[in-house]
């Protein structure tokens, strides 16, 4: 083989890398065979409400403060609707408070088909969390806003992640990580928590 055939099999390659993410192996056969024009039944997917309602779908957590950012739910979409993934969205408020902070995004989730859980936790915030997150074994990792109580908390030391029994994911918002400038400028590093 010369060169010119080389790159542009490994072109094509980089080209169908995401098969395997998204299609089945005879959808993938099909792809990789160049037969993908043709239309290939899909596999009967399994309701979002019927995984929920038997508990067989995984969870991604939202702990939903007293705000929730476009940034964080854009996040938690992609995410929920890469993975396949239903929403458990925790919370210390009232179940109409985050009703209504998670109305304006509701449209965003039914378009990717995700499934969606509110769990009303009462308590002292750490440990009620954990002791909520420990007792839904599908729930995969957390995600909380960055900018929020115990995103903060979490950052400066005071909430310490390592009594979650799940990971925990900061969000950051566009006009936060805008604010940290360019990795050459004299700013602080991006946070990380242990």
């Amino acid at each position: 083989m010369n060169l010119t055939q080389d790159i542009k099999r490994m072109l094509n390659a980089l080209a169908y890398a995401n098969a395997g993410d998204y299609l089945t192996p005879t959808q993938k056969a099909h792809v990789l065979s160049g037969t993908a024009a043709q239309t290939v039944p899909a596999t009967p997917a399994v309701p979002a409400e019927a995984e929920a309602s038997s508990g067989a779908r995984p969870q991604v957590g939202l702990f939903l403060g007293s705000e929730l950012s476009l940034d964080s739910m854009q996040y938690i979409t992609q995410t929920c609707a890469r993975l396949r993934h239903g929403l458990t969205v925790l919370t210390f408020l009232n179940e109409s408070e985050a009703q209504e902070l998670l109305t304006p995004f509701r449209p965003m989730l039914e378009a990717a088909d995700i499934a969606l859980r509110l769990v009303v936790v009462h308590g002292e915030p750490p440990a009620a969390l954990a002791s909520a997150l420990r007792r839904r074994p599908e729930v995969a990792f957390l995600v909380c806003n960055e900018a929020g109580y115990f995103g903060q908390g979490l950052i400066s030391g005071n909430k310490r992640g390592d009594g979650m029994p799940v990971p925990v994911v900061l969000v950051a918002s566009h006009t936060d990580v805008a604010e940290l400038g360019a990795p050459n400028e004299a700013t602080p590093a991006l946070r990380r928590t242990a």
